[in-house]
């Protein structure tokens, strides 16, 4: 098992940036990747970014060029840097851990996002 503890949510002016933190702890062993989804109010939680135990990053369109994925291994913890934020971009941010050998999948509580003048 794999524990998400989440943290760095809140409420942003448009233009403003925010840092979300996801520590793992549990038994995590193996090559893994960790990324963040959101969800609306009635929308399907979305991908927004990943980043592999190897340094590999993915973002969506909509993230590209404004937000950055990173990784502490020492810690077992993501990072995501959100900036330039938009309305649109409010939403509840859930963090993933996708344990490669096993192919489990373990989320986070989530972690609300407002951009709001």
């Amino acid at each position: 098992q794999v524990q998400l503890v989440e943290s760095g949510g809140g409420l942003v002016q448009p233009g403003g940036s925010l840092r979300l933190s996801c520590a793992a702890s549990g038994t995590i062993f193996g090559p893994n990747v960790m990324g963040w989804y959101r969800q609306a109010p009635g929308t399907q939680r979305e991908l927004v970014a990943t980043v592999t135990s190897g340094g590999v990053t993915n973002y969506t369109n909509s993230a590209e060029g404004r937000f950055t994925i990173s990784r502490d291994n020492g810690k077992n913890t993501v990072y995501l840097q959100m900036n330039s934020l938009k309305p649109e971009d409010t939403a509840v941010y859930y963090c993933k851990f996708r344990m490669i050998v096993t192919l489990e999948n373990f989320w986070g509580q989530g972690t609300q996002v407002t951009v709001s003048s």
